[in-house]
């Protein structure tokens, strides 16, 4: 579960940074008609959630997660700031269930 916890971790700031960029992307589009950061912020935020997903599925498994929390978790990346706090949260889970199952 820790080898599967870095990832997660990792993705889950990476696609929040990203997401915040997009949304600055999206007022320069719609608010000042400059779509060229949108343009090219939107598909590589799509490809990165990608992968954020296949992290939170990763954990998620390894973790005995049930499917509404992790479908909760994966929504973490759709709201801006929102994944920061799921991964703080996320981790401190994680890592109370690995310290008692050391115990």
């Amino acid at each position: 579960m820790e080898s599967a916890l870095k990832p997660f971790r990792v993705l889950a700031y990476v696609v929040g940074v990203m997401l915040l960029v997009l949304c600055v992307g999206m007022v320069l589009r719609y608010g000042f008609g400059e779509e060229a950061m949108s343009k090219i912020i939107a598909p590589i935020h799509g490809g990165l959630y990608m992968l954020y997903l296949v992290a939170v599925m990763n954990l998620g498994m390894k973790a005995r997660w049930t499917w509404p929390y992790m479908l909760g978790v994966m929504l973490g990346g759709t709201v801006p700031f929102l994944s920061f706090y799921v991964e703080r949260r996320v981790t401190q889970r994680v890592q109370t269930a690995l310290t008692a199952a050391e115990a």
